[in-house]
C-alpha cells in the first residue's frame, strides 16, 4: 500500500487550483485535501482539521492573509506542516522572505508539472528541497549577514564531530537511509543524531536546521548539483 502524501493547495486563483489540483491528484502518492482561497481560509480549516497535512502548497500574494504571513503563523503554530512557495514571484527578496519564515521549498508558477510533483515528494521525504538558484540565495544571504555583523561562535562540543557529519548530508539533501550508508551507521542512530541537532538549534524541523547551519557556517556552503 502506498503512503499518500496529504497536500493542501492555497491560492486565491480559482482556475489555477482547479488546474494544480487536477494534475497533481494523477499522481498516486498525493491526496488533495482542502483548496484555500486565502490564508484566512487555510488557517480556519487547519484549526478544525481532523487530520493534518502533511504539505500546503503556498502563494504568496492572497487576499485578507497573504502567504509570507499564514506561512509564519503555521511554522510557528503547526511545525510537522511543510510548506511550498508556489508563486509568480521569483526575485530575491521573495524568496528570501519565504525561507526566512519557513519555507520548505519555492517554486515559481511556471514550473513544469514534474518539478512540482518532484519538489512535493523531496519536501516530503526529506523535509526540505532548494534546488539550485534557490540554495544559491540562500548561501549569498547569509555570506553577507555573516560579513556584515558579528556572528556567534560555538565551543567545539556545541555538535559532536559524527553530528555535524549528518547535518551536512541532511543540508545536502540526502535521506535517513543514503546518510545510514554513507557513515555506516543505522537509520535508527541517523535519526537520534537528527533529533539531537533539532534540540540542540532550537528549530522546529529540517528546512530550519539547514538555515541555522547555513545562518551559524556549521557547514561549507551547500551546492546542488
Amino acid at each position: 500500500m502506498n503512503t499518500k502524501i496529504n497536500v493542501i493547495l492555497a491560492d486565491d486563483e480559482e482556475l489555477f487550483r482547479v488546474g494544480m489540483s487536477y494534475i497533481l491528484s494523477r499522481e498516486e502518492e498525493i491526496n488533495i485535501v482542502y483548496e484555500a482561497e486565502n490564508g484566512k481560509d487555510l488557517l480556519d480549516f487547519l484549526v478544525n482539521a481532523v487530520t493534518l497535512p502533511d504539505i500546503i502548497i503556498m502563494d504568496i500574494k492572497m487576499p485578507e492573509l497573504n502567504g509570507v504571513e499564514a506561512t509564519k503563523l503555521i511554522h510557528k503554530e503547526y511545525p510537522n506542516i511543510s510548506i511550498i512557495a508556489l508563486t509568480t514571484y521569483n526575485t530575491k527578496p521573495f524568496i528570501r522572505n519565504m525561507i526566512d519564515v519557513g519555507a520548505s521549498a519555492y517554486l515559481v508558477k511556471n514550473s513544469p508539472p514534474s518539478k512540482v510533483i518532484h519538489t512535493i515528494k523531496q519536501v516530503y521525504y526529506k523535509g526540505f528541497y532548494y534546488d539550485q538558484f534557490v540554495m544559491k540565495i540562500v548561501n549569498e544571504r547569509f555570506a553577507s549577514v555573516n560579513k556584515a555583523s558579528e556572528r556567534s561562535v560555538f565551543d567545539a562540543s556545541f555538535i559532536s564531530p559524527r553530528e555535524k557529519e549528518v547535518l551536512e548530508l541532511i543540508c545536502r539533501q540526502h535521506t535517513t537511509h543514503e546518510i545510514a550508508d554513507k557513515l555506516f551507521i543505522s537509520p535508527r542512530t541517523v535519526e537520534v543524531h537528527r533529533k539531537n541537532l533539532l534540540e540542540k538549534t532550537g528549530v522546529k524541523n529540517i528546512a530550519g536546521l539547514v538555515i541555522f547551519a547555513i545562518n551559524n557556517s556549521l557547514i561549507p556552503p551547500i551546492i546542488v548539483e
